[in-house]
């Protein structure tokens, strides 16, 4: 800390902290919610539930735009034999398409198909409504507002 910073609350402190352990939980939360849907998802592969890789590479191709295998490989941390064979199961799926680079002949991108993009957009729906049902059923409604109120607040210190 520089001499010219204002020293940290102690109420500044416990507000990060819980913010950390609440952002954890959550995520757990979301993530155990998204693996038991994997586990339900039977019939035809492009009918079954993504795999966790599989669904973060869906994820980073919705977040960042089309991208090659091996950028995908090498942002997802893993090698690239691995992700070919995660691009394969979802190009069989339906979800992605590759395509020539335009920028680079040698190199193929890979891109969400309308399909991919409707199930990111399901999958992010139904994650939002357990979260809005957890909500409503655990909180008051002046405690949701305050939710909303704090979530601008985060919003603000993200973007700084």
């Amino acid at each position: 800390m520089t001499t010219d910073e204002e020293p940290l609350t102690e109420a500044a402190l416990q507000a990060a902290a819980d913010i950390w352990v609440v952002v954890s939980r959550i995520r757990r939360r979301l993530r155990a919610l998204e693996a038991a849907e994997e586990a339900v998802g039977q019939g035809r592969d492009e009918d079954r539930e993504p795999s966790p890789p599989q669904s973060s590479v869906l994820r980073r191709l919705a977040r960042n735009g089309p991208a090659s295998a091996s950028d995908l490989a090498a942002a997802e941390g893993v090698r690239p034999q691995s992700m070919a064979k995660t691009v394969l199961a979802l190009e069989q799926a339906g979800l992605v398409v590759r395509s020539q680079d335009p920028d680079d002949g040698r190199r193929q991108l890979v891109s969400l198909t309308e399909r991919g993009y409707e199930r990111r957009r399901g999958d992010r729906l139904a994650r939002q409504e357990w979260l809005a049902r957890a909500l409503q059923e655990h909180g008051t409604e002046d405690e949701v507002r305050a939710v909303i109120t704090a979530m601008a607040l985060l919003d603000r210190v993200a973007q700084a």
